[in-house]
């Protein structure tokens, strides 16, 4: 069984945030940005899946600027096998992402799809349950433990 995990480029969660002067948005010059915690966790799991025997792929994707690279080579680092880049440089809100989502999903047609359980920076919790609906999918959200 394939796996596809989602991950997200966010900021460094150790890093002090730095608002913009003209308070639009958070200065982003010069931070450190890292692999959002919850979606490491995503991976870690979707490898021990692999580890079982359950699953025989996994298969990390992301949709952001080119520096997001950085990320998806964190997710081979902690066992991927391989990983998508859905390049942007523009600011993509969840249902955007979703959609991206959705369309890798009908592409690679994995039997399990994991995502982090929310992203540190926006704090949405929504592109789980969007991509869930789009792709027509059934969805548990904030499992503690996956039993395949």
């Amino acid at each position: 069984m394939k796996v596809l995990v989602a991950v997200k480029r966010v900021i460094d969660y150790n890093v002090k945030i730095r608002v913009k002067p003209d308070n639009s948005d958070v200065d982003l010059t010069n931070v450190k940005m890292a692999m959002n915690p919850f979606c490491e966790i995503a991976v870690e799991e979707a490898v021990r899946l692999k580890e079982k025997g359950v699953a025989t792929e996994v298969v990390a994707v992301t949709v952001g600027p080119k520096a997001a690279q950085e990320q998806l080579r964190t997710a081979l680092a902690l066992g991927a096998d391989r990983a998508i880049h859905l390049e942007t440089d523009e600011r993509v809100e969840s249902l955007a992402v979703a959609k991206l989502l959705a369309k890798v999903v009908e592409e690679e047609q994995p039997g399990l799809v994991i995502l982090g359980k929310q992203a540190i920076d926006t704090d949405n919790n929504q592109t789980g349950q969007m991509l869930a609906a789009l792709s027509g999918l059934p969805q548990g959200t904030f499992a503690s433990e996956v039993a395949v």
